[in-house]
């Protein structure tokens, strides 16, 4: 098996698609945080445009147009933050229009917190190759709001596992939710794990409950944290051993608060 010494590096969009390989046996994967469409770039931002978290805005239109353009390259895209079709959105549920006007296929949703006509947090999956069995799941905490997805795809015959989360700000409780998810996926050969995780790759991988699962390891784990001037990595993909790490970058594409992620990853040879 081909082992892993693929580096994290900060890439354009651009730079990353000219890199990625067309081969049918990999799969270009995405997450990004997309904080329903607002466009964050200090913290200024936070209190100035607070209102756009309960308020509909024009600017999250074209927000949402460039999200379209980050997205539409990728096979599998997970999204955290979206809003599923409230008074904030215009009504409008921004995963279902991010995956028709990105031409996927297929998509699906999870309501983490659901705040009525209000606010509706969501997770999403968008995927170009069809799902054969997916499973939403509550994630424990305190509070609720925090959601886990698993699908099942197919990738040259053979079955890969996609889990798509967004975990608590406390240690305490993100263990506890590695813990479960971990239970969930624990007999799935071909892993990969996307989201919003709010932790640092090294205490995720080394000192939480996905030490269990022997993650590949990263040679470098890059900032997305905030966008303007990412201090902490808190957004990952992270794959099994039983799959290669073709190439692992962190997009300088600010469209929120968080930078997205972006991999390409293929099966191991069997020779």
């Amino acid at each position: 098996m081909r082992s892993n010494s693929c580096p994290a590096v900060y890439r354009s969009l651009q730079d990353f698609l000219a890199a990625a390989s067309a081969s049918e046996h990999s799969l270009r994967l995405l997450t990004f945080n997309m904080q329903v469409g607002i466009r964050t770039r200090g913290y200024h931002d936070y209190l100035l445009k607070s209102w756009q978290h309960l308020l509909p805005s024009a600017q999250r239109q074209q927000a949402l147009v460039d999200i379209v353009e980050l997205i539409q390259p990728f096979d599998v895209v997970a999204l955290q933050e979206a809003d599923a079709g409230s008074w904030r959105s215009r009504r409008i549920n921004q995963v279902e229009h991010l995956a028709r006007l990105a031409d996927f296929p297929h998509w699906y949703q999870q309501v983490n917190r659901n705040l009525g006509a209000l606010a509706q947090h969501s997770n999403g999956l968008l995927s170009r190759l069809p799902v054969q069995q997916l499973n939403r799941h509550a994630l424990p905490g305190a509070l609720p709001g925090r959601g886990l997805m698993i699908a099942q795809l197919p990738l040259h015959n053979q079955q890969v596992t996609v889990a798509v989360t967004h975990l608590a700000l406390g240690k305490r409780t993100q263990f506890a939710q590695l813990d479960f998810l971990v239970r969930q996926v624990a007999d799935a050969k071909h892993l990969i794990i996307m989201g919003d995780l709010n932790q640092e790759a090294d205490v995720l991988l080394q000192h939480s409950p996905l030490k269990q699962l022997r993650l590949q390891p990263l040679t470098q784990a890059l900032p997305t944290y905030p966008s303007w001037r990412p201090l902490r990595g808190l957004d990952h993909i992270f794959v099994s051993e039983q799959l290669v790490l073709e190439r692992l970058a962190t997009l300088q594409h600010p469209l929120s608060d968080h930078l997205p992620v972006a991999a390409e990853i293929s099966l191991a040879s069997s020779g």
